[in-house]
């Protein structure tokens, strides 16, 4: 029994010794047969949202920088359509860029009032002496996902060789002077041609991608005569027949980007063929008061009618956006101080979008999804709308107001002064929708998107 109890603890404590030096070359056996395992049999996670909800994504869109993309999957227009959709990747949820909400953001703009030479003068918000800065430091963060920061060397790049066109009203203009001061961050434009009062009709090359930019006035996008100081107090539209002044160059067009909306609203009388289809708004002529929804919608459809017929048909390619309907905000009287006094967005509880700014967004959209329908058999013919009338609505602080004129308070604060709160300051949240832009282009590249 001595003998027992003087061995045992030596035998238990060689075992331990044993199984101490052992484990450790154990471990490192067994560790490569675990990662052999794991990377030839991953494990199957449960189903994510992503999976559970895709059959919702009408269309969809990437925020990577990749150009070669697959197609999205053709689905039934919905009533909460939404035309530009991130492209789903085994990482991410796909991301409708028209909800969300506008959130603090410490990068601010690309650009400013000095560093671009661009800006409509109505607009320099900054140079005007506009004294607050708060409305530059805020960015639209969908409810999905991140809008990617404008990049202006992709876009530009996606652009190489090719023409982009703006047409429409002010809006136009608004949009396009925002991505020139973008892309000149990265290249400087040529101003290579002007005309027209106000300069309504100009051209940019940057010769550094052989790309054109251009802006067309065509607040009907439809024939129309303009009223004058000189002739009748309202416009006339000819509804059957599109604004040659655009629709002639479509041949030398890559992508038109199209927006009107406001000028609508304006007292007109509405022509088809030969006859007299009804007015706007026109006490003292012998017209039926038809309002301006119905015009506006069959504006449009001539417009995309007319782009189908002269370029899908043809097998010339060419892209197509519809910049939706942009909300103004004024308060009270144009002409009244404190128009539009507002120094930070709304959030959604605050507003919701509305009335007429609903209907005339409605009524665009609608015509993108017949249109499209319509133009299905053409593989070469894009279309999108870029819906960006919700998140304009979100902020009634990015207008010039009365710094639309330089210093409108240098002698004092007075009871009447002007105020545009309409068109968008440069920079401010129209930057946004040329960031979208970007994001409906991206996702047009790739020769599975053209069909080719």
């Amino acid at each position: 029994m001595g003998s027992t109890t003087l061995t045992t603890p030596f035998k238990d404590q060689t075992h331990y010794s044993l199984a101490k030096k052992l484990l450790p070359w154990t471990i490192y056996a067994f560790f490569p047969i675990v990662i052999f395992r794991l990377y030839f049999y991953p494990l199957q996670l449960p189903q994510s949202s992503r999976d559970r909800f895709s059959n919702t994504t009408p269309i969809i869109i990437t925020s990577s920088s990749t150009l070669s993309l697959a197609p999205p999957p053709r689905l039934s227009p919905s009533p909460h359509f939404s035309p530009y959709k991130e492209e789903e990747r085994a990482d991410e949820t796909p991301c409708d860029y028209t909800s969300g909400k506008w959130v603090p953001d410490k990068l601010g703009p690309l650009y400013n009032g000095t560093t671009c030479g661009t800006i409509k003068d109505g607009q320099n918000c900054i140079n005007h002496g506009r004294p607050d800065f708060d409305y530059l430091y805020w960015k639209w963060k969908p409810k999905q996902c991140e809008l990617p920061r404008f990049e202006p060397n992709t876009f530009l790049q996606l652009i190489r060789n090719k023409h982009i066109a703006f047409v429409g009203d002010s809006m136009a203009r608004n949009q396009l002077e925002s991505l020139l001061c973008m892309l000149s961050t990265a290249s400087v434009p040529e101003l290579v041609y002007k005309d027209g009062e106000e300069n309504k009709f100009r051209r940019w090359h940057f010769p550094s991608h052989n790309a054109n930019v251009s802006v067309y006035w065509s607040p009907f996008l439809v024939k129309g005569i303009e009223k004058s100081k000189l002739g009748p107090d309202y416009n006339k539209l000819y509804l059957d027949h599109v604004d040659e002044r655009w629709a002639s160059d479509l041949d030398h067009i890559s992508m038109i980007v199209l927006s009107i909306g406001h000028w609508f609203l304006h007292p007109a009388v509405y022509y088809e063929g030969d006859s007299v289809l009804g007015c706007h708004y026109c006490p003292g002529l012998n017209h039926t008061e038809i309002g301006f929804y119905d015009v506006l919608r069959k504006a449009l459809r001539t417009t995309l009618k007319t782009i189908i017929e002269r370029r899908g048909s043809n097998g010339n390619a060419i892209d197509v956006v519809v910049t939706t309907f942009s909300p103004s905000h004024f308060e009270g009287d144009w002409d009244k101080a404190g128009a539009c006094p507002k120094k930070k967005p709304y959030n959604e509880s605050e507003k919701q979008l509305e009335g007429m700014d609903a209907d005339m967004r409605k009524i665009e959209v609608e015509e993108v999804i017949a249109a499209k329908d319509n133009a299905k058999q053409f593989a070469k013919f894009r279309l999108e709308a870029l819906d960006v009338t919700k998140l304009s609505l979100m902020r009634p602080d990015g207008h010039p107001g009365p710094y639309m004129h330089p210093f409108p308070f240098a002698n004092g604060v007075t009871d009447r002064v002007q105020n545009d709160c309409v068109h968008w300051c440069l920079p401010g949240p129209i930057d946004t929708w040329n960031e979208i832009l970007l994001q409906v282009v991206k996702k047009w590249e790739g020769p599975s998107e053209r069909g080719e």
